[in-house]
């Protein structure tokens, strides 16, 4: 049968039970776009809108097993890596990855969740950084997690966004998309520097507290769109519009009493 063809997306990243963020916001933003969406799961968390109580993470050769069976099965024409908790399971991500290739790699280097909790041990920023940089299409960091990665205090503006920018490209990532939401301008900024070229996305600060996954949905929206978009710009600034839909869209929802959750289908109901 002719027609459009389905792409397959991985999404190789952390649980959360409450379904606003992890591979939940990861598998609903794939089905929005209309993607078939996979999940490797690399951690189980106990959380809510609320915040995080405890962390289980397997064995990381389990999280290895899972990754090689998806690739031994599936064409996979994406992936996104979000939380992964260990140094152990990030460096087990990294030699499977080395076997698969994939032609399109989103990195969310998951530290810190919106509550504030932390999601990832302090050595396994070391491997996120010498090993699956260099692997990525785009690593998709916020000024916090800027920070963390390049050892020095959070970028303060759109002039030191740049320069973590450019800083961060040289670990060998093929773009940069650092995220200006932590800033407090009246627009949400998001700085694009691909060694070529910067692109500034703008968009309008949304008035509300259900952001709970926003930096999920980001990074799996654009692994959802890199397969089917003209360019690497073009799929980054799709998904930033559908994130911001996401989030205007985000007090329909009545979802916990903390932080809720964006609102992934905004556009189907």
């Amino acid at each position: 049968m002719g027609g459009v063809v389905i792409h397959n997306v991985l999404s190789i990243a952390g649980s959360d039970p409450s379904g606003g963020a992890g591979i939940q916001a990861d598998l609903k933003t794939f089905s929005a776009l209309g993607c078939y969406g996979m999940a490797v799961v690399t951690a189980l968390t106990v959380q809510n809108t609320r915040g995080v109580r405890d962390i289980h993470v397997p064995p990381a050769g389990f999280v290895a097993d899972q990754i090689a069976a998806i690739f031994d099965d599936v064409r996979v024409d994406a992936v996104k890596i979000g939380m992964l908790a260990s140094a152990d399971i990030a460096s087990a991500v990294a030699d499977l990855l080395s076997l698969h290739p994939p032609r399109h790699l989103v990195l969310d280097p998951v530290m810190v969740a919106t509550s504030g909790d932390s999601l990832l041990a302090p050595d396994a920023i070391a491997v996120v950084r010498e090993r699956l940089l260099p692997m990525a299409s785009i690593v998709t960091p916020n000024l916090p997690e800027v920070g963390v990665l390049l050892g020095q205090a959070a970028p303060q503006g759109l002039s030191e966004m740049h320069t973590a920018a450019t800083a961060l490209f040289r670990f060998g990532a093929r773009a940069v998309l650092v995220k200006g939401g932590h800033l407090d301008d009246a627009s949400s900024n998001d700085l694009l520097h691909d060694g070529t070229a910067e692109h500034l996305l703008q968009a309008p600060r949304v008035a509300t507290t259900n952001t709970h996954g926003t930096g999920c949905t980001l990074s799996s929206a654009i692994a959802g769109l890199l397969p089917s978009s003209r360019d690497l710009t073009e799929a980054v600034r799709r998904a930033k519009d559908y994130v911001t839909g996401a989030l205007q869209s985000a007090d329909r929802l009545t979802v916990g009493e903390g932080h809720g959750p964006i609102h992934h289908f905004h556009e189907l109901w």
